[in-house]
C-alpha cells in the first residue's frame, strides 16, 4: 500500500478488479486490491471501488476521491481524515 500526503490525509494506490463474484477490500503483498461486482462501463467499477474503500476504512463516500486512473486497473483515491498509520491499521484489521 502507498500512501502519499500529510495527516489528516493521504493517498492510496489500489487494483480494482471488476466482475468479481463479491466486492471486497484487502491487503496483498504490499498493496490495497479492491474487488467490486460492478462492470467497468461508464464509470460502475471505479464508483463500485470508492465506495467499498470508505466503508473498509469506516469513513463516508465523500471522504474518498478519486485522484487519478479513471479507466485504469491502478486507481489513486485520496481519503480525507486518515493518516497513513490509520488507513493502515483499518484495512488489515
Amino acid at each position: 500500500m502507498t500512501c502519499q500526503g500529510q495527516p489528516p490525509a493521504c493517498v492510496l494506490v489500489v487494483r480494482v478488479t471488476p466482475k468479481s463474484r463479491s466486492t471486497d477490500v484487502r491487503i496483498t503483498d504490499g498493496g490495497v486490491q479492491v474487488r467490486v461486482t460492478a462492470v467497468p462501463e461508464d464509470g460502475r467499477a471505479t464508483e463500485a471501488a470508492r465506495r467499498a474503500l470508505a466503508s473498509a476504512l469506516g469513513l463516508r463516500r465523500t471522504a474518498v476521491e478519486l485522484e487519478a486512473g479513471a479507466t485504469s486497473r491502478i486507481k489513486r483515491f485520496r481519503v480525507d481524515g486518515l493518516n497513513e498509520a490509520t488507513a493502515r491499521q483499518r484495512l488489515a484489521g
